[in-house]
């Protein structure tokens, strides 16, 4: 396409070589938010026989920001810019006009970065000088805000080795405090509709059987089993029925006394009624134990709750647990049941846990979160959520949310 803009036709773009072709044109408009602004712009542009074919607009803490590309065969660019010039002052806004060529380059492999933390200065330029350096485009930019916590969610196009840019960026934007989760754009525009949660340290602030040793007395022989677990010198299975059997004769009621102490994490409340809301199956999956689990699904109205259930006599603990032991690949297995069940997709399962035992569900969703936790689980997890920041999910999924307001 050869575009002249010359003496003979002032500021006018004409298309040579045949038949006419569409010459684009980028409209930029903002100022103080009033109504109308949309519609007087977009009537300029019709009554000339433009076309709108991409359009962005949103209201900034009362600033009205609008980019149009707009595309006709043939533009008088001068009177254009003048009239939506002139229109633009007829409703307080100011507009800017450019011609410019389609660009032409290699498919785009798109991807979704959420990057969340404390407000702070410098968050974007940091983030934005990572990308840059590693040779990223940036398609599209947004934030959002709830009290100190803030959302930017980019749009970015990496061409090659995606699983290496993928480790890089978890590592340098962690390294600037904040959390990161990344997914393909093509993931992130499905519609999610199951989403799995760990109990202790992820949907509650505490380790629920080292609460039990504490009262029982056992602490530290529990605490050297879970150690030895994670050393990998016992098996999920092998430690839990050791720390349960140092529990025998515990009194009912102080499984009781723990569920009333113990606390919600930070948010989770709220985002799973926000969950709820949005249509999701919110299901508890834990290797903790069902006394606990039964009772969070009745409190915050899960849809489905799995733990590990100890067995009880005469109102004591017997040492014992009984039925199917849940570690990580019977989690693994619950989640297929359930997503079975609902008739719901791999891709659209989200699943959020912590530790060891969430790794093989974390690696199966379509979306796996590691919240609050070790190098190891964030190595191989979508994202990372630091403990304050659980709210976050609800912007990462496109919940509404009390999340959700505009900076």
């Amino acid at each position: 396409m050869t575009l002249l803009w010359n003496n003979t036709t002032p500021a006018k773009l004409q298309i040579f070589q045949g038949r006419k072709k569409a010459v684009l044109v980028g409209i930029a408009v903002y100022g103080v938010d009033r109504p109308g602004i949309i519609c007087g712009i977009s009537e300029v542009l019709a009554k000339r026989g433009i076309n709108i074919i991409d359009i962005e607009q949103t209201v900034l803490q009362g600033l009205f920001v609008m980019f149009i590309v707009a595309e006709a065969e043939e533009v008088d660019l001068e009177e254009l810019r003048q009239c939506l010039i002139d229109r633009g002052k007829e409703l307080g806004v100011n507009v800017s006009v450019s011609p410019f060529e389609r660009k032409k380059g290699d498919e785009k492999n798109l991807y979704v970065l959420t990057v969340l933390g404390e407000d702070r200065v410098g968050i974007v330029y940091s983030i934005t000088k990572i990308l840059y350096e590693m040779g990223v485009n940036i398609e599209r930019t947004s934030l959002t805000a709830r009290d100190r916590l803030i959302s930017i969610e980019f749009i970015i196009d990496v061409k090659d080795n995606f699983e290496e840019i993928k480790r890089r960026l978890k590592e340098e934007v962690e390294g600037e405090g904040l959390d990161v989760v990344i997914q393909p754009y093509s993931l992130f525009r499905r519609d999610k509709r199951l989403i799995v949660f760990d109990m202790d340290s992820t949907l509650v602030d505490a380790e629920i059987i080292d609460e039990l040793a504490k009262a029982a007395g056992v602490e530290k022989e529990v605490k050297e089993l879970t150690k030895k677990a994670m050393n990998g010198e016992l098996s999920f299975k092998e430690a839990l029925k050791e720390r349960v059997k140092l529990l025998k004769g515990l009194p009912v009621e102080v499984l009781e006394r723990i569920y009333r102490e113990i606390k919600l994490t930070e948010g989770a409340k709220e985002l799973i009624k926000s969950l709820k809301e949005s249509g999701y199956k919110v299901a508890l999956v834990s290797g903790g134990f069902t006394y606990f689990t039964e009772r969070l699904k009745e409190e915050l109205d899960l849809d489905y709750a799995f733990g590990n259930e100890l067995e009880i006599k005469d109102g004591r603990l017997t040492g014992r647990i009984k039925g199917r032991i849940i570690d990580a690949e019977e989690k693994a297995r619950i989640i297929e049941e359930i997503a079975a069940r609902e008739g719901i997709s791999r891709e659209n399962v989200v699943a959020v846990g912590d530790g060891a035992n969430d790794r093989i569900m974390i690696e199966n969703a379509g979306l796996g979160i590691a919240f609050n936790a070790k190098k190891a689980l964030k190595e191989i997890a979508d994202g990372t959520l630091s403990k304050d920041h659980l709210i976050g999910l609800a912007r990462i999924l496109k919940v509404p949310s009390e999340f959700r307001k505009r900076v």
